[in-house]
């Protein structure tokens, strides 16, 4: 099976070391690496959770990944944790922003099989060990300096860099914010509408009250004609009834 062309760190701890004489070296471990030029040398594995030493492999002993498994050539270097921890490496070291303050966590890395040369990094926000935990993509040549357990950076916050996995919460969160942006956004569109039309109604109103004054104030002339007068009124018709009515 041909060896894939990048890797990531996690899946390649994550593996059982397996070989053609011993059946099983125990799953991976630490990482080795050259923190200077950001480049993987190999990484140890170990034998068991009471075995006190650890094999040290270098990356081109690797032959084949299949499955769960990683298979290897040759026998591997022997050495204790002890001393392997005390080997420079940007694995887990923290990130510090322009300020000074700590922003995340160098959880992982995306590594070339061939040539053992990182790509980029990987930023966790809060321990990495957390399952489901957002990652971040911390670039090579945004770093601008490195010590043991330190990576230093010209951002700001984790958020100025790209997000590569978003958590669930994570999620939820970006979700809330876009809910919140577009409420925002309405209630900044009603408020505009609300002070538009009450603009428009400041500018009605000075002409209706014109118009009532106009009206009150003018005297509608009446028709001396149709002045009701009871003299007008015609009596013949009654005095006519009385005298033709025989009960009268």
């Amino acid at each position: 099976m041909k060896l894939p062309k990048d890797y990531l760190l996690s899946d390649l701890l994550s593996l059982n070391v397996r070989s053609n004489m011993v059946p099983n070296y125990g799953v991976g471990e630490i990482v080795w690496m050259h923190p200077p030029v950001h480049r993987i040398l190999g990484w140890a594995s170990r034998p068991s959770n009471f075995n006190l030493k650890r094999n040290v492999w270098r990356l081109n002993q690797i032959k084949q990944i299949i499955d769960d498994d990683i298979f290897v050539k040759g026998d591997p270097a022997i050495s204790d944790l002890a001393t392997l921890n005390r080997f420079p490496s940007l694995f887990n070291a923290n990130l510090i922003n322009s300020t000074g303050s700590k922003i995340g966590i160098i959880a992982d890395f995306i590594f070339e099989f061939k040539t053992g040369n990182i790509k980029f990094y990987l930023v966790s926000r809060v321990n990495p060990k957390i399952p489901g935990s957002s990652r971040w993509k911390l670039n090579i040549q945004d770093i601008t300096d490195q010590q043991p357990g330190l990576v230093f950076c010209n951002f700001k916050t984790i958020n100025d860099l790209p997000l590569i996995k978003s958590s669930l919460k994570n999620q939820f969160f970006e979700k809330s914010q876009k809910i919140f942006n577009r409420l925002d956004d309405m209630k900044n569109k009603a408020s505009t509408k609300l002070e538009d039309w009450l603009e428009d109604d400041e500018d009605i109103n000075p002409v209706i009250s014109n118009l009532e004054e106009d009206f009150f104030d003018s005297e509608i002339p009446l028709n001396e004609d149709k002045k009701f007068n009871s003299d007008n009124i015609n009596l013949k018709s009654s005095n006519k009834k009385k005298e033709e009515d025989p009960w009268i």
